[in-house]
């Protein structure tokens, strides 16, 4: 379920972050289902248990997954997605550049207009 690019220059702990997210969005794991514990998914993963602990801290802030103890760590029941300006710059910065790459390739306004939607469709649930 989870893949780590070491050739990626985004920390492996943002790689899994934005994995978990998306399969979340996707329908690919549900409110309720279990997701493996921080040890699990480290040795899974080939990863120390420190960078997996991160990962679930952030989506445990962001109200994605919930943690009860001695039961496990689960998808939230009630995932509500909030507003961040922060990674909205961010996120604006990173769109910026991916549309500056995609004019050097040759892509119109249309053709990236085009490519967008179609990802977003690919994520629709």
């Amino acid at each position: 379920m989870f893949h780590i690019d070491n050739k990626s220059s985004k920390a492996i702990y943002e790689q899994i972050t934005e994995q978990m997210k998306y399969h979340v969005l996707c329908g690919n794991l549900k409110p309720g289902d279990a997701i493996p514990s921080v040890r699990k998914l480290a040795l899974d993963l080939n990863i120390t248990p420190g960078t997996v602990a991160k990962v679930y801290q952030e989506l445990e802030r962001e109200g994605i997954i919930e943690t009860i103890r001695g039961k496990g760590t689960f998808i939230a029941e009630k995932i509500e997605l909030k507003p961040d300006e922060g990674k909205l710059s961010m996120v604006k910065k990173d769109l910026k550049s991916a549309i500056l790459e995609l004019k050097m390739m040759g892509y119109s306004k249309d053709d990236v207009t085009s490519l967008v939607k179609n990802l977003y469709k690919e994520m629709e649930v």
